[in-house]
Formats: structure tokens, sequence, C-alpha cells
């Protein structure tokens, strides 16, 4: 049974270890290429791109894929949905794989937001000094706050960096531990946290440092999901590709 796994999170990396203990699964481990990639994988990785919806498609056609795992980070909307629109024109089952989003806990101070330009807009115009864990490739939307200072972490350095007056930048990768992640937001005076809810284990110590320190949050919350079959365990995926035929997605070659 061939396999394609859409990953690029720890959830996709814990299902390739699963699926390469089966000798009975065929699978392949798709990477956007927007981050570096320094480990070795258990399964076989492809770097890059399709080629939108019709270029999926016809991936999945020509490697005759049996189904299609979605196991994006949970803001990768765009890449969602070539997947679900290449899944159905080809003809493929597809599942998606994601981590559960974060709650709000007492203490917490949360201020919800549906995109970049409204977190942007939450900051207010009194200048605050701003922890911002969005990642490097959407940060364009605070240049409409230059009065505020911003401390950005992100995996891979800003290139081209943001058209902002008062930025710092740190290169960090998760886990992160809360000690830490207190005397950062320490050291730097920070006013503010803006992030994604993510839902990510690995990175869930800024939330908890926030609370400690009586700061508030910006969230930025998910899009909404497709639908369709969501695990949170790589052993329920498992299961489900288990019930799966075993020529799903080319019964008709």
């Amino acid at each position: 049974m061939r396999i394609l796994v859409l990953g690029g999170t720890g959830e996709a990396s814990a299902l390739a270890r699963a699926l390469a203990a089966r000798a009975d699964l065929d699978a392949v481990l798709s990477f956007a290429g927007r981050t570096t990639i320094p480990q070795v994988w258990p399964i076989r990785i492809r770097i890059g791109g399709f080629g939108g919806v019709e270029g999926l498609a016809a991936y999945l056609r020509d490697e005759k894929i049996d189904a299609v795992v979605d196991a994006t980070h949970p803001f990768a909307a765009q890449m969602s949905r070539h997947a679900q629109g290449a899944c159905a024109k080809a003809g493929t089952p597809i599942a998606v794989l994601t981590r559960p989003a974060w709650c709000p806990q007492p203490h917490d101070r949360w201020i919800s937001v549906a995109g970049m330009n409204e977190a942007a807009a939450a900051l207010g115009s009194t200048p605050k000094r701003v922890f911002l864990t969005v990642g490097r490739l959407q940060l364009a939307a605070f240049e409409a706050g230059p009065q505020h200072h911003y401390l950005v972490r992100s995996i891979e350095p800003m290139d081209p960096p943001p058209r902002l007056p008062h930025l710092t930048f740190i290169a960090g990768r998760g886990p992160f531990d809360v000690a830490a992640e207190l005397a950062l937001m320490q050291s730097e005076a920070i006013d503010i946290l803006v992030t994604k809810n993510s839902g990510a284990p690995a990175t869930y110590a800024k939330i908890e440092a926030a609370r400690e320190l009586g700061l508030a949050v910006v969230m930025i919350e998910r899009p909404v999901q497709a639908e369709g079959s969501v695990f949170h365990d790589p052993a329920d995926v498992l299961a489900w590709l288990d019930c799966l035929p075993r020529e799903a997605a080319h019964a008709a070659d």
C-alpha cells in the first residue's frame, strides 16, 4: 500500500516512524522545503511543491498513491486545501493528522484574532515590547505598527526582513522550557506575546511563561479545517489505513 504523508511537523515525524515499522506499507514523506530539514528519516522523503491541485493530483495518479495523510502545520491552510482538492480529483482517500488546539486556562489573558492583520491591530497604538512568534513568512502585517519593538523568533532567518525600525531577531527551534522562556521575556521586558494556536507541546512553554508573568497573549486562531477523517494519534492513522481497500486510489488501473 503506497502512502503519501504531507509533513513538516512533529506529528508527521512520529507517523513516519510508525510507517517505517510496517513492511506492508510503502510511504514517502513530503516537505515543502521552507525550513532546513536536519535529520535522517526512516522512510523516503521528497522536498518541494507539487504544482497546485492539478500537479498533486497527477502525482497521486502517476505514483499510484493509495492514501494521503495531511500532517502539515495547522496553519498550512493552502497546502491542506490543495491536498483535499487533489485527492477529490484522483479519488484518493485522505486523512488529517494534527495536534489539538491550545485552550485558555485560568489566569490566561488571551486576545483571540482571526489573522495577522487583526493581530497587528490588537497591539494598539501605544508602543509596546512585543514577543512575536508567528514564523518568518507573515511578518509584513506588523509593518502597520512601527512604533512597537519586536522580538522575533523563528527557525530560519528573515529574508528579507520586514521594514520595522525596532526589530531584534533570535533563531530558535523547540522544544523550549518554561524557565528559559520566563528569563527571555523578563530580560527583554516583554509586554505582550503574539503567537499562533499551533497546539504544539514543544512551544507551549511561552504560553505558560506569559501566564506566570500576567502578560496578554494575542492568539491567532486556526483556519477552519477541512471536513473528513481527523486524527491526533499516529496509531489511529494506521488503523484508518488498515480499513482502506488496498487499491483505493488506482482501482481503475
